[in-house]
């Protein structure tokens, strides 16, 4: 069975090498959270002179719309979450929304899918049982105006939805959210014909876990490959593990035909000191390899046939984000349109590309081993740089309290916030007390992976969580 395997890997990675394998697309993520950045017509003129041919946006904008069209460039657009409650309780707003935002510049502008919200299940506002309805509405909305077989409708996944993601073939997603929300959407994607889609940073995984992740195995260089007990495969990077988890979560559901898109994942160009293996060096290994990997073609080990659609993000360094450096860092280009490392975007310029390691390492373990995750790992950094932790209103009272009293006792959080008359006090509520209880543990423990779980009952978010007046710490 091992030398089944060694040859199949043998095959992939000739595979991997050849220019005229099947491909997948690259695309990139075009925010807009800074105050230095070119006219949407330049941008456009940008993105189509480095060959990129897809975009994803996170509004629909009617500047980069109207700049979009005739360009040829397809267009990701999206419903922001503060928008899904009415989307999901009202056919008419639905129908309103997709009449002015996407039918309005259709076919002109090229858009080909619609974002319905983003990483929702890590939305503080608890907007998760609207996403599903939300969905179906919009999709309804394209079938009124008989664009629904050319633009697909999906939301975009942080890994935090998942339960399990290593070994990678024993990839499930968060129980609570498997029959509230997965079945369904998996469904809707499969009667549509649509596609799930995931953000997936190896970055986080690695600055949390460098003591038993390598950099090399992250950053797709080379390195003797991590054996998956489960399946037998040998990975040779982070990125097609994280993956697989994925493929393997909807497998457990019965959802094996179902496709996915990456619709975010990147590497910061530069970070604060504590945010290790943010580089110049690092960011540019990462997304130029990670673009080989996807035009030379082949899918994971799970899907091999699985030519991937991946998402950089993103196109500019922000410098309106909030949070730490690295969240200012993300960016390919600066705002004057000069790239900030050079890596090919297209088949074409990969035939110029060569990552050179420094010869001394930057950071990071020997072992390319990967941790089990809790989520804490896998949440994208597209909104806000830090995250918090915060109890799941739908754990139930028992687990929440049990997780509360830990916390503030064993755990060592700082509770005083939440006595009587303190700051934190109110709302009084169990839900707000054991939010601001289990943040504070997160926050203590370095937000090191499996420090936001407390049996299920809590979650990661990348959003401030709001709870009256009281303001969560993000460091001690």
């Amino acid at each position: 069975m091992e030398q089944l395997k060694s040859l199949w890997f043998f095959y992939f990675f000739l595979l991997f090498l050849s220019p005229f394998a099947e491909s997948g697309s690259i695309g990139v993520n075009y925010g807009r959270i800074g105050n230095d950045l070119p006219s949407a017509v330049k941008v456009v003129k940008l993105l189509k002179s480095h060959g990129l041919q897809r975009v994803k946006v996170y509004d629909t904008d009617p500047a980069v719309l109207k700049a979009l069209s005739g360009s040829g460039i397809k267009v990701t657009v999206d419903l922001p979450n503060e928008l899904l409650f009415a989307a999901a309780k009202r056919l008419t707003f639905a129908y309103t929304w997709v009449e002015k935002n996407v039918a309005a510049y259709y076919p002109s502008t090229e858009i080909e899918a619609i974002a319905v919200g983003n990483e929702v299940f890590v939305d503080p506002h608890n907007t998760t049982s609207f996403l599903v309805p939300a969905m179906k509405n919009i999709h309804q909305a394209l079938v009124k105006y008989n664009l629904h077989s050319n633009i697909k409708v999906s939301s975009p996944i942080a890994l935090s939805a998942l339960q399990n993601s290593y070994p990678s073939s024993a990839g499930s997603f968060r129980p609570e959210l498997v029959e509230t929300v997965f079945r369904p959407m998996l469904e809707f994607l499969r009667q549509t014909g649509s596609y799930l889609m995931v953000n997936a940073y190896p970055f986080f995984a690695y600055e949390s876990n460098t003591d038993v992740i390598s950099l090399d195995y992250a950053l797709f260089r080379d390195n003797p490959g991590v054996v998956d007990a489960g399946s037998g495969y040998r990975y040779f990077n982070l990125f097609d593990a994280q993956i697989d988890a994925v493929f393997a979560a909807m497998s457990a559901l019965k959802y094996d035909d179902i496709k996915m898109v990456v619709t975010e994942t990147g590497w910061p160009s530069k970070g604060d000191e504590n945010e290790i293996g943010a580089s110049v060096e690092n960011a540019a290994a990462y997304n130029g390899n990670l673009v080989r990997r996807i035009l030379s073609g082949g899918g994971t080990p799970l899907r091999p046939k699985a030519d991937l659609t991946v998402y950089l993000f993103a196109l500019f360094n922000e410098n309106k984000k909030n949070g730490p450096t690295s969240e200012r860092n993300y960016g390919l280009f600066y705002p004057n349109e000069e790239k900030v490392y050079d890596i090919p975007f297209t088949t074409e310029g990969l035939k110029d590309f060569e990552d050179k390691p420094s010869p001394k390492p930057v950071s990071g373990g020997n072992a390319p081993t990967a941790p089990p995750a809790s989520g804490d790992g896998g949440v994208s950094k597209s909104q806000t740089g830090n995250t918090w932790c915060v109890a799941s209103g739908e754990a139930g009272k028992e687990k929440l309290q049990s997780g509360l009293d830990y916390a503030c006792g064993e755990g060592g959080a700082d509770c005083r916030p939440i006595q009587v008359g303190a700051t934190c006090y109110n709302p009084n509520t169990l839900e707000a007390h054991a939010s601001y209880a289990f943040n504070s543990y997160y926050q203590k423990n370095s937000r090191k992976v499996g420090t936001c779980y407390f049996g299920g009952a809590a979650y990661v978010v990348t959003q401030p969580p709001k709870y009256g007046s009281c303001e969560f710490p993000t460091g001690y």
